[in-house]
């Protein structure tokens, strides 16, 4: 076994327990509430001309990075799934990811599998260097699956963050046309939480994922409209 192969491997240990804490049944979504706050006159009096980024405006915001964390990048957000085969169909064929690496834990009993939107072609041959190129992309997908659950009738899925206790919402994916894209989603099947002109914030969509997941559907002319003002 390999020094990085010992490592993942002893990474996960902590990080995928196999044990499953008793399933939550899940609730009809609550309703969907506004991911930004619509800037009015007074809000913008409140901030002046002074970004809405700026330290005064956040406190706890350090704007000084410390050197040790120069070569830091957000790499991967992870999601536990039921069935490999039907989340790799979904967010191949739907989202147009691709499988950047495939990783197998059998004395753990599960697998993990990284994709994105990085090209495949680029990636080294050898298994130890795909693994470490993987590993410097940004922006993954992480997919763990715990041997058996796709097929374990007694398995009632992961909490998706969106129903009580809530903690974790959603990933967001940009393209090319809101509309487009989910009159393709709708097309294929997939499953809606809010359409482009459901409620108030126009062109912007969420939809679910086999697991119930949401990811975040927009195109970055809806995004403009939506925060006009808020720059």
């Amino acid at each position: 076994m390999s020094t990085l192969y010992s490592f993942t491997a002893s990474l996960h240990r902590l990080c995928h327990l196999r044990f499953i804490a008793k399933p939550r049944s899940f609730l009809s979504p609550p309703p969907l509430i506004p991911f930004f706050s619509p800037i009015t006159p007074k809000s913008k009096k409140a901030f002046g001309s002074m970004a809405a980024e700026s330290p005064s405006n956040n406190p706890g915001l350090h704007t000084t990075q410390d050197d040790a964390t120069k070569g830091y990048i957000m790499q991967q957000t992870m999601f536990r799934i039921k069935d490999p085969k039907v989340s790799l169909d979904f967010y191949s064929r739907v989202l147009g990811m691709s499988l950047l690496k495939r990783l197998d834990f059998p004395e753990m009993k599960f697998s993990l599998y990284f994709l994105g939107y990085e090209n495949t072609a680029e990636a080294p041959s050898d298994p130890v260097d795909r693994t470490i190129w993987t590993f410097s992309q940004k922006a993954t997908i992480e997919l763990t699956h715990n041997w058996g659950t796709e097929s374990d009738p007694e398995f009632k899925g992961y909490h998706n963050g969106n129903s009580e206790p809530r903690g974790f919402g959603h990933i967001g994916v940009t393209v090319d046309d809101t509309y487009k894209a989910c009159e393709r989603f709708q097309n294929l099947g997939v499953e809606f939480v809010k359409k482009p002109d459901d409620g108030k914030m126009k062109g912007l969509a969420f939809i679910k994922d086999p697991d119930g997941y949401w990811i975040e559907i927009f195109d970055l002319k809806a995004m403009r409209k939506i925060t006009q003002g808020d720059a």
